[in-house]
């Protein structure tokens, strides 16, 4: 069962929501001595982007995995084909198994996944299109994922994706 949101934050409020997170997440890695990897479809890299845009974020960002096909889920980060298969590129597995293929190809101690249908189009009964799935993994096993079904636009359901990205990666680390 999705997540609704029942209000669109206003685009600045997200944004600013997005560099408080990044702020914290940054501060909070940083002490760890973590790094995290991210692996995005639907977000086409934008978590990679907010979280670059931050100075010194080279200390804990490794890398950033844009696996916008369903090959390139495979092939770079070992998504099952029978996963996708079976599920899609937007379901619960695939984005959990990408999670762990991100820690796993990078290396880190932790990383994010999204797969989502931002719109306009691509949408089915079963998956509106603002239907979102996010995954959070750390190296120790832990592996966390929800959906979410947002309202708006693409660019609309791709910034909320972003903002919930980091709130979870910031909930990982609490649970680790």
């Amino acid at each position: 069962m999705a997540d609704k949101s029942p209000t669109l934050p206003a685009k600045a409020d997200l944004d600013t929501l997005i560099d408080q997170r990044v702020a914290e997440l940054a501060r909070r890695m940083e002490d760890r001595g973590w790094r995290l990897a991210t692996a995005e479809s639907c977000t086409g890299g934008w978590v990679a982007k907010v979280l670059t845009d931050r100075a010194g974020s080279s200390r804990w960002f490794e890398c950033g995995y844009v696996t916008y096909s369903n090959a390139s889920k495979a092939r770079l980060l070992g998504v099952s084909s029978l996963t996708l298969e079976s599920y899609g590129a937007v379901s619960e597995a695939t984005v959990r198994e990408m999670a762990a293929g991100a820690c796993r190809a990078a290396g880190v101690d932790c990383a994010v996944a999204i797969s989502g249908v931002a719109g306009p189009g691509g949408g089915t009964p079963d998956k509106p299109v603002g239907t979102v799935w996010l995954a959070w993994a750390a190296a120790d096993g832990e592996l966390v994922s929800r959906c979410f079904l947002w309202a708006g636009d693409r660019e609309a359901v791709r910034r909320q994706a972003v903002a919930e990205s980091l709130l979870g990666l910031l909930m990982i680390l609490d649970k680790v």
